[in-house]
């Protein structure tokens, strides 16, 4: 059966790396009904918008997004295009997991996921500016909000996935010992959820600036990270630089009605239209993708095969030290399919 889902090539490098993933996708024999949509800069030379009402349609229809990198343009005006689309079909739960591939890099053994809380704390949109230009009284302020039910649905969501995903240990980041109210709550609740998974997951807790750090001295102590929006978007490119940086990085929103999969870096304009761009991080979001609709013995070939070509037969874009270009690879990744 055919699955309907949207797709959103992107913004600079993101149709060539969502064209090298389509091409995967075909060698793998998995068939989607692609409903092809637009966002940022691309949408905006198309409908005058960063965020068309045909890509949110499109995606409430499908419930099910593969996605490239979106730019915001810059002014007044334009919210982070990403930031909306989380917000707009409560993707509460941003999970990106990181896991060691290439050989040689300072770390062989890294293979731990960041589960990140995508709605709330400080990336609300609360933030004003009361006095502006030369004014030595200049004042800008950001507010962040919690709230108890979301504290519960991403701590739990990170319970249940170590759960079903035989992790061994949930890691809870906070930095309740200054932000008493908005991250003591979210450790009061993760406490509260961690003990309803005694004697099937442990479970642990860091300040957040001793986790940044025990990531960089021994990145194998941690299996499941789970944290506020804020912070989980430092830690989760924090750990994608322990494995060769976010060409490696896919991500996940997930949502009660939606779910959308990306490639987390950016659109990267510099070298747009140059084929050179890594699409590992595009490729591996889709196995994600694959996982989230049950497709999982195909998100394993696929995931195994990236791998392989990767390792074995050292087929390697520009960031990962070698010279194969965007599509070079992809036909990579797909032989060994």
């Amino acid at each position: 059966m055919t699955r309907e889902a949207t797709l959103i090539a992107g913004d600079g490098i993101g149709p060539e790396i969502t064209t090298a993933t389509l091409h995967v996708l075909d060698a793998l024999g998995v068939a989607f009904d692609w409903d092809e949509q637009y966002g940022g800069m691309s949408a905006v030379d198309r409908a005058g918008t960063p965020l068309p009402d045909a890509t949110l349609d499109s995606i409430r229809r499908t419930g099910l997004a593969l996605k490239g990198p979106l730019t915001t343009p810059v002014g007044d005006g334009y919210r982070s295009v990403n930031v909306a689309l989380r917000q707009e079909f409560e993707l509460y739960a941003n999970v990106r997991p990181v896991k060691s591939i290439v050989p040689g890099g300072r770390y062989t053994n890294v293979d731990l996921v960041v589960i990140r809380e995508n709605t709330e704390g400080m990336y609300v949109g609360f933030d004003r500016t009361f006095k502006v230009g030369n004014d030595p009284k200049a004042l800008a302020q950001a507010m962040s909000v919690m709230t108890r039910d979301g504290c519960r649905r991403i701590v739990r969501y990170a319970f249940e996935y170590a759960r079903r995903n035989d992790r061994r240990k949930v890691t809870v980041v906070h930095k309740a010992n200054i932000l008493k109210a908005t991250s003591g709550l979210f450790l009061e609740t993760a406490k509260l959820i961690a003990k309803e998974y005694e004697g099937q997951i442990a479970s642990d807790e860091k300040i957040v600036d001793n986790a940044a750090m025990q990531l960089v001295i021994n990145p194998a102590q941690f299996d499941v990270i789970v944290t506020t929006n804020l912070f989980g978007d430092i830690l989760s490119d924090e750990a994608s630089g322990l494995v060769g940086g976010l060409g490696l990085a896919p991500g996940a929103n997930i949502g009660e009605h939606a779910a959308i999969f990306e490639a987390v870096h950016g659109s990267a304009p510099d070298i747009a239209g140059q084929g050179i761009a890594n699409p590992s991080a595009q490729l591996l979001a889709a196995a994600m993708m694959l996982d989230h609709i049950g497709e999982v013995a195909p998100a394993v070939r696929l995931r195994r095969a990236l791998e392989t070509a990767i390792v074995k037969d050292n087929v390697r874009t520009k960031d990962l030290g070698g010279s194969a270009a965007t599509t070079e690879f992809a036909r990579a990744v797909a032989r060994r399919l």
